[in-house]
């Protein structure tokens, strides 16, 4: 049996697993740092894991296996789940495979070594940071590839193998 674990910390696709997940009847583990209200549902849980660093991150790592499918925007998070052999999606419903998860690291690292090198310069452009920043703003065609996404994985793992 499925289940999705979602990296709750800024998820902006939460209430679409949640829809997904009832459609389904998978159950959904929500892990966060504090208290979140989650909607009244038996296939929905909240685990709180404290305010450590990483401490969401590494009980999501340490609970995703082939039978999982995580949801974060974390691609080192992301790394350790695929390595996992879970399924991983990012918000925006891209994959994260064996094959694409190196390249997404290294974009990564890429971009924190622009952030960090730019960050004390340009200070009159883009907030101090040249026009480097974080990810574009989530868009209602994100949101629509995720739930594809989604669905997808669940009837994937749901099939027997």
């Amino acid at each position: 049996m499925p289940r999705i674990l979602i990296d709750a910390d800024a998820c902006p696709v939460k209430d679409e697993v949640y829809k997904v997940a009832w459609r389904h009847g998978v159950p959904v583990t929500v892990v966060a740092n504090s208290f979140l209200r989650l909607p009244d549902h038996p296939l929905l849980t909240l685990q709180t894991v404290g305010s450590g660093f990483d401490a969401a991150d590494d009980w999501i790592a340490e609970h995703a296996g082939p039978d999982s499918i995580v949801i974060t925007g974390d691609i080192l998070l992301a790394e350790r789940c695929v390595k996992a052999g879970a399924a991983v999606l990012g918000h925006d419903g891209r994959r994260f495979t064996e094959d694409s998860i190196g390249a997404a690291v290294a974009t990564r690292a890429i971009m924190a070594d622009l952030r960090a090198g730019i960050g004390g310069k340009d200070e009159g452009r883009a907030g101090g940071r040249g026009g480097v920043g974080g990810p574009p703003p989530f868009r209602k065609e994100d949101r629509s590839r995720f739930l594809s996404a989604l669905d997808e994985s669940v009837v994937r793992l749901k099939r027997p193998r």
